[in-house]
């Protein structure tokens, strides 16, 4: 039963400048302090979270996905984020899950925020991702997928362990973020992860941070708050098997099927 070490680095990011975010996650991972399984940065992280899909996209084969090919390798861990992509003429809010092989996996956003007008400029997901890394089950999702838990819902059979949302989430919707992250949390018996900006955008929005992660009963492993930074935490397999053997909430859930 191997245990989990996840890093994720909380920043602010520079606005529509793809090569200065790259630049400055880079050196935020070069201070990583020992070896990790896992690298999370935020939605949107070359770029703040906008909606000039046009002049900001990337095609798979740009600079981003090779930059997201070099840390892998470099770090020997999985690294994992959204960036905005065009692809067949449709943008999507794309969350690449890059390996240190090179492969990858990737996971569109599915519920695009309407109070932006998201949902005008990119192409809505349709299909959940759930990897196996390092004898972890892993399920990333995007910002504001966090507010939909039949879309984040963990299955009985063969569940996941760790969720995960990278988001670019408001401050003035900072309570709704916490809330919701500890939810999804204890009603899914599984380690969550929320990984969230800094700072101010272009467009005068403040991002809180709050990035955190939490165990499967909800309790705070790690909490960044307001700081800038990279942080780092293992995750224990033993503590999450037992914690899951002796509470058998998933067993007791209501059994459905995602058809939309």
């Amino acid at each position: 039963m191997a245990d989990l070490t996840v890093s994720f680095v909380q920043a602010e990011l520079h606005w529509h400048d793809a090569a200065a975010n790259r630049a400055a996650f880079a050196r935020q991972l070069a201070q990583l302090a020992g070896p990790t399984d896992l690298i999370v940065l935020p939605e949107m992280f070359t770029t703040g979270f906008s909606m000039d899909a046009a002049a900001q996209a990337e095609p798979m084969s740009g600079p981003t996905v090779a930059w997201l090919r070099e840390q892998a390798a470099q770090h020997n861990a999985v690294v994992t984020g959204s960036v905005i992509i065009e692809e067949n003429g449709a943008y999507f809010n794309r969350l690449l899950w890059v390996r240190p092989d090179g492969s990858l996996s990737s996971y569109d956003k599915r519920h695009l925020f309407t109070l932006a007008g998201e949902q005008h400029v990119y192409t809505p997901g349709r299909a959940r991702l759930v990897e196996e890394w390092r004898g972890w089950r892993i399920c990333p999702l995007v910002c504001y997928d966090l507010r939909f838990p039949v879309w984040s819902r963990n299955p009985p059979v063969r569940p996941y362990d760790l969720l995960l949302y990278v988001a670019n989430w408001p401050a003035v919707r900072r309570t709704a973020w916490t809330t919701l992250l500890r939810a999804r949390a204890i009603e899914n018996v599984a380690c969550a992860l929320g990984v969230n900006r800094i700072g101010h955008d272009a467009l005068g929005h403040a991002y809180a941070g709050d990035s955190a992660l939490l165990d499967a009963r909800g309790n705070y492993l790690v909490e960044a708050d307001d700081r800038a930074g990279t942080f780092t935490h293992t995750l224990r397999r033993e503590e999450l098997e037992e914690f899951r053997a002796k509470f058998t909430a998933l067993d007791d859930g209501d059994a459905f099927e995602l058809i939309g």
